[in-house]
């Protein structure tokens, strides 16, 4: 069974027990998020496609935990003007765990 779900700006193509990296989002630890925004739904030879989404279908996950990515250096440099900033920032992630898909 897969499905492929729209969460932060992105969409995702999960399967039960697969575990996903998303947007951050403000849950605690071993909560559960609900996906309602489902764009497409397979089980075996059946595909459900939604215009946009597909009705009444849902993907339930279990937040395993908040994480930064790498960090991502910054730097800009005008010659002759001693102009230099150096500037360093790390995205923010929730690591998810995708439980079940219903429809």
């Amino acid at each position: 069974m897969l499905a492929v779900i729209k969460t932060g700006g992105k969409q995702y193509l999960v399967s039960p027990s697969q575990k996903i990296k998303i947007e951050k989002i403000n849950k605690k630890e071993g909560s559960e998020v609900v996906f309602k925004e489902v764009l497409l739904v397979q089980k075996g030879n059946k595909i459900q496609i939604g215009r946009p989404f597909v009705k009444g279908a849902k993907v339930i996950g279990k937040v395993v935990g908040q994480s930064k990515g790498e960090k991502i250096t910054i730097l800009k440099y005008k010659p002759k003007t001693r102009y230099k900033k150096k500037k360093g920032y790390r995205h923010l992630f929730t690591e998810v765990e995708i439980t079940k898909i219903e429809i």
